[in-house]
């Protein structure tokens, strides 16, 4: 199989639970074939400035938004599909999604996923930075760094590009292992 997931969120603050945004790309056979992106209110409707300053997302944006439990029960559950994920410092993403799942009392479901982040430093040894804005500049691709979307867009579009150097032929699974990156477990 060689479907998955790109995901992406920006936050109000430091807390993980406090998702603003999310930004989802179903990729099936290494193509794009859906996207998805929501605005979420977070549980404390409050947005530390340096935050918007990144993002650009302010207290209007997301005070009429859907929180993220009717989010997920409404579109993201489903959309997922059980495919694997794949996020640009995953650990971040993934520490998002399960305190948010966590918070609003949701199952936190078995979920694989890897990281573009660390593909990329095995697909591209060398570079002085491996930020996704860092290495869309490198590879000349235009996007909108901080939107869910488009950073999810994003590590998608790089995980294709490796995918290019290792083989697209090969499963996942098996691209994945040639490329010295491991899948984990949510």
């Amino acid at each position: 199989m060689n479907d998955f997931i790109a995901i992406d969120f920006e936050t109000a603050m430091y807390a993980p639970n406090s998702a603003i945004s999310i930004g989802l790309v179903k990729y099936r056979d290494y193509e794009v074939v859906d996207t998805f992106y929501s605005l979420i209110r977070p549980p404390k409707l409050y947005i530390l400035p340096r935050f918007t300053d990144i993002h650009g997302l302010t207290i209007d944006d997301v005070k009429d938004a859907h929180n993220f439990k009717y989010i997920w029960e409404n579109a993201v559950y489903d959309f997922l599909e059980d495919l694997p994920l794949v996020a640009h410092n995953a650990s971040f993403d993934m520490g998002v999604l399960k305190a948010v799942l966590q918070w609003y009392d949701l199952p936190v479901p078995r979920l694989s996923y890897f990281c573009s982040c660390s593909l990329a430093r095995k697909t591209w040894p060398g570079f002085r930075s491996y930020s996704l804005s860092a290495l869309a500049k490198n590879f000349n691709i235009i996007y909108k760094a901080h939107n869910a979307l488009d950073d999810a867009k994003t590590c998608g579009k790089l995980v294709q590009m490796s995918v290019e150097i290792f083989g697209k032929k090969k499963t996942l699974k098996a691209f994945l292992k040639t490329a010295n990156t491991k899948m984990k477990i949510l």
